[in-house]
């Protein structure tokens, strides 16, 4: 069977409105990625105990599982009024990386314009990071919320 899928472009824009002492101090950013033929979004409940929401290889294997090479683009919402959660990224090195993730607030990852998630980040704990240029592709993102339940929105885009 054929797809009957036109691949699209998406476009994000962030915006920041905010007018100090009557002048405009806000900005707008526009990212057009192309080519994007599937997206993944799905509200998700996380509770305190740590949990995998998204693992990446290079074959996509079962829901919530993404070609690594395909991936563009990421983005998680915390839903919830009060409490944060915490996102933490591992590679295939297992380095790992924590983000919190404050309620209402996002978290938005743009992949390699060519090469989606793949050697996209390094967490070494190296006193001169910048010059360690070893980097690894994200195999797992895990989620737990800091004291009660908290909804997680995730949208994923891949070509």
């Amino acid at each position: 069977m054929a797809s009957t899928i036109t691949a699209a472009d998406l476009t994000v824009t962030v915006t920041e409105a905010i007018t100090l002492n009557g002048y405009d101090q806000g900005s707008k950013n526009t990212k057009t990625i192309g080519s994007i033929g599937e997206v993944y979004k799905r509200i998700l409940t996380i509770t305190t105990n740590e949990a995998t929401i998204v693992t990446m290889s290079g074959a996509v294997a079962s829901a919530g599982h993404f070609n690594d090479s395909f991936v563009r683009y990421m983005r998680f919402t915390n839903l919830d009024d009060t409490n944060f959660l915490t996102l933490t990224f591992t590679n295939d090195d297992n380095d790992e990386v924590a983000i919190k993730l404050d309620a209402g607030n996002s978290f938005m990852w743009f992949a390699d314009n060519s090469g989606g998630m793949v050697d996209v980040f390094n967490a070494t704990q190296n006193a001169d990071a910048a010059s360690d240029t070893a980097l690894g592709s994200i195999t797992n993102i895990q989620a737990d919320a800091n004291t009660g339940n908290c909804d997680l929105e995730v949208f994923i885009a891949s070509v």
